[in-house]
């Protein structure tokens, strides 16, 4: 496989993982309980869901809806700035009528409503601590094959108009450098988890400062969980009950490395594990899986799986898309 291909598995695993755990509910076992075990296919949400009820399977959820606007913005550019993600953001609000959408985090709706009355991109993002920047960061990481320190920076830029927190752009950067390094031809589980960790702490350098727990030392602790002799459950409940799976920065990034790393980097697999995480669990896949769909690559995908993505998805172009940020992607290598 190619760059192209990678990338293109990287668009693919954000939707896999997005659509996979979308009917996932609030704990694990109350997940468990529903769907009558694993969430081993993608599969409509339920009635009773908080949020998704009336969702078809394997429609994408808002993760995967604003990382196609943000890689739309950055192709529209040529390059990641503050005002095309500001753009694309506003953008997807109007579309999907956020003012009235069950599913805007809650970032991202004070961010957008202030950049809509007129206020400064640069300041619009100054409270965002949230996960809404890292869910939709992988494009950013798609268009830096193995510059780590590049994806950190374009992150950065990224998270300004919605999440200019250093502690959000620490888990924005650790998504996007753990993607950049899974392009890396060569690369193990292990330097994508520690290119992730490093591109988390020097993503923390970044924005305003705000209060939360260290990304990288919680995505040890969350693959030291994942690496335990525990049963699957055991260790998926353990991430839920000491890492946490919730909007927070700090606990959704951590949870995803854990989930991908007991799934030795399966993108279906790893999206099984989040959906049986629960919880966030769709943000938690989205990213998990972006990362796994960039390392593996699309031929690691079942075919059927990404006929029902597309056939969930029509207004979405996963290969334009991917063919776009490789020609960026292509750029930046030869820099």
């Amino acid at each position: 496989m190619g760059l192209y291909e990678h990338i293109l598995g990287g668009m693919y695993g954000q939707a896999l993982g997005d659509a996979w755990a979308m009917p996932a509910m609030l704990s694990p076992q109350a997940t468990w309980d529903l769907h009558g075990g694993w969430i081993d296919t993608l599969r409509s949400a339920p009635d009773s869901h908080p949020v998704h009820h009336g969702l078809p399977a394997g429609r994408i959820t808002d993760d995967t809806e604003q990382a196609f606007a943000l890689a739309q913005a950055i192709l529209e550019d040529g390059k990641v700035t503050p005002e095309g993600a500001a753009r694309a953001v506003v953008a997807w609000y109007d579309r999907i009528d956020g003012d009235h959408s069950p599913y805007v985090g809650p970032s991202t709706r004070r961010a957008v409503l202030a950049l809509k009355s007129g206020g400064d991109l640069y300041e619009t993002g100054s409270r965002g601590d949230t996960n809404g920047a890292s869910m939709r960061v992988a494009p950013v990481g798609l268009i830096h094959p193995g510059d780590v320190e590049g994806a950190v920076e374009d992150a950065w830029r990224s998270c300004i108009p919605t999440h200019n927190t250093d502690i959000a752009i620490s888990g924005a950067a650790a998504v996007a450098g753990a993607i950049a390094e899974a392009l890396r031809p060569g690369a193990s589980l292990d330097e994508i988890v520690g290119a992730g960790q490093r591109a988390a702490d020097l993503g923390r350098q970044h924005g305003c400062p705000w209060m939360g727990a260290s990304v990288s030392r919680r995505i040890d602790l969350a693959v030291e969980i994942a690496r335990s002799k525990l049963p699957e459950r055991a260790r998926l409940q353990e991430i839920y009950d000491v890492i946490g799976c919730t909007l927070a920065i700090s606990e959704s990034v951590p949870a995803a490395f854990g989930v991908l790393v007991m799934a030795d980097g399966s993108p279906q697999r790893t999206a099984m594990y989040a959906a049986g995480l629960s919880g966030d669990a769709d943000t938690v896949a989205a990213m998990a899986c972006a990362i796994a769909g960039a390392w593996k690559g699309v031929e690691a995908f079942d075919r059927d799986v990404l006929a029902k993505l597309r056939q969930a998805n029509p207004e979405y172009d996963f290969e334009a898309t991917a063919k776009g940020l490789l020609a960026l992607a292509e750029k930046n290598l030869a820099r």
